[in-house]
This record gives C-alpha cells, sequence and structure tokens, in this order.
C-alpha cells in the first residue's frame, strides 16, 4: 500500500539523555503542524489528519513523547515537561519546521504552552485540547499526590483501574492500552511537574499573553471548567466537542478535526 505519512527515528540527547524518538510526518507545501499528544496516547492520536482533505499540502511531525509508545529514553526518571518542551524542539529541528500550527492535547497540551510562551515568534496559531492552564486541570496528574502508593508499578495499575470504571466518555478505552503505551517509571516525574506548573507556574498568564491565535477545545463533560467565560472574554476561541469527555481524538473525531480544520484556515 503507498504510504500516505512516512516513519522516521530520531536519535539525539536532552539534557544528557539519550533519546530514539519514534515519530510520523509528511512533507508539503503549506503551513506546518507540529502535534503533542497527552499522557497515555501515542502519536497515532494524530495519524487521521491524512484521511481529511482539508489538511492536504500541509506538513506535519507527530511523536512518541519519551516515556510513551515506541520512543527510547535511556533515563526515564528524567522525564518531566521542561524535558517534553525540549524533546520537541529537539523535533522540530530535525523536521526543519521553523514556524508552524502547534496542536498538544492534555500532557501535549501544557508542553506546548511551554513550547509557545518560550518561542511565540515561531508559532502561527495554538490549538488547546484540554491542555493544563489552571490548578482544575490536574485531574488525572493530581493523582500522584492524592492516590500516592509505594511502588511506581502499583500506582500505575490503580490509576489505570480509577480510568477503566471514570464515567466518562473514551475513559475504559483509554485505559485498555494505558499499560502498553506508557512505561511506569516515567509517570511519577511526568504528574508531579504537571501538578507543580498547574499549581505554580501562572499557566494562564502565559496562555492569555499568547501573541497569535489560540483555541481552546473541550469535552460537553468538563463543560463546567471554571475558566472558559474568562478566556473566551479575553479572545481565545472555544469548542465545545458533544459527546466527549477528555478524548475528543477517540469520542468524536471528525468534529475535532473540522474543528481545527477551520480554526487554521481563520488563523492563516
Amino acid at each position: 500500500m503507498p504510504a500516505e505519512f512516512n516513519r522516521a527515528q530520531f536519535v539525539f540527547s536532552i539534557d544528557g539523555t539519550a533519546l530514539d524518538v519514534s515519530a510520523i510526518h509528511r512533507e508539503g507545501d503549506k503551513a506546518s503542524i507540529l502535534f503533542l499528544h497527552g499522557f497515555g496516547s501515542t502519536k497515532e492520536d494524530y495519524a487521521d489528519i491524512v484521511r481529511y482533505p482539508e489538511f492536504a499540502g500541509h506538513p506535519f511531525v507527530a511523536y512518541d513523547a519519551p516515556g510513551c509508545g515506541e520512543t527510547h529514553c535511556a533515563d526515564l526518571s528524567k522525564i518531566s515537561i521542561p524535558f517534553l518542551m525540549e524533546t520537541a524542539l529537539a523535533v522540530l529541528d530535525r523536521v526543519g519546521f521553523e514556524r508552524f500550527h502547534l496542536v498538544g492535547h492534555s500532557m501535549g497540551g501544557l508542553t506546548a504552552l511551554m513550547l509557545a510562551h518560550r518561542y511565540p515568534e515561531r508559532v502561527i496559531s495554538f490549538v488547546d485540547i484540554e491542555g493544563n492552564i489552571a490548578p482544575e486541570d490536574c485531574f488525572l496528574s493530581r493523582q500522584i499526590v492524592e492516590h500516592p502508593r509505594d511502588g511506581v508499578q502499583q500506582f500505575f495499575r490503580d490509576f489505570i483501574e480509577r480510568a477503566r470504571l471514570a464515567p466518562a466518555y473514551a475513559s475504559a478505552l483509554y485505559s485498555a492500552s494505558l499499560w502498553h503505551k506508557v512505561r511506569a517509571e516515567a509517570v511519577g516525574g511526568i504528574f508531579r511537574s504537571m501538578v507543580d506548573l498547574s499549581d505554580n507556574g501562572d499557566l494562564m498568564t502565559k496562555f492569555l499573553g499568547l501573541p497569535f491565535p489560540r483555541m481552546f477545545m473541550y469535552g460537553n463533560q468538563n463543560a463546567s471548567l471554571s475558566y472558559l467565560n474568562h478566556i473566551r472574554e479575553q479572545g481565545v476561541d472555544l469548542v465545545e466537542i458533544p459527546d466527549c469527555g477528555h478524548f475528543p481524538m477517540y469520542s468524536n473525531p471528525a468534529l475535532m478535526w473540522r474543528a481545527i480544520a477551520g480554526f487554521h484556515r481563520r488563523a492563516g
């Protein structure tokens, strides 16, 4: 079968830690797109971009974050949101994207926010799919504090079981592959970093201060987020995805992709 995107392995080091990053990408002559997946997901969350003609001609890259999917990280204890941001910069360097649309979900949304805040001149637009911008967004990552366990393996098993039983769209589906997609030894560092930044990183100020078009996408099950009206008043596009919780790419992907495409058209 003809390949609609390419697979690649990018080998480099971040802070002395060797990485072998598994990615999918394609070339094109329109604006580039960088996709960052959430905790417990992989690059394949975004592979269906090739199914939507609205994105024809747009080069893109998506990759498995360190600790996830097919990416190998030599020291899982080093992984944090700043580490993931540096990984994103290295991948951008490998594919040669100078300016790009930025799309991040959950953990990837927080990573994207830190990247956009540091290098705003490189970002055309930012689609934040329930990425952390306030302390209340830590409903997954704060479990590292609220449900401590003596060992990383036991914590992750318990986390997976809570996800399986959660009364939210696609949560059981999400839980089914967690053990295969994430190394348990990476979980603590990622979660503690997410909680620390959400509580102490002034994320809302960073998000609202970005000087380019921003969209915040959320599932209708999370329409009670306290800051939605506030960020709308500050010029952020809001998109509520029906029949959806935290995972629009699993619950309502067609609407997610069309919303992103429409936003990119408006953002130029």
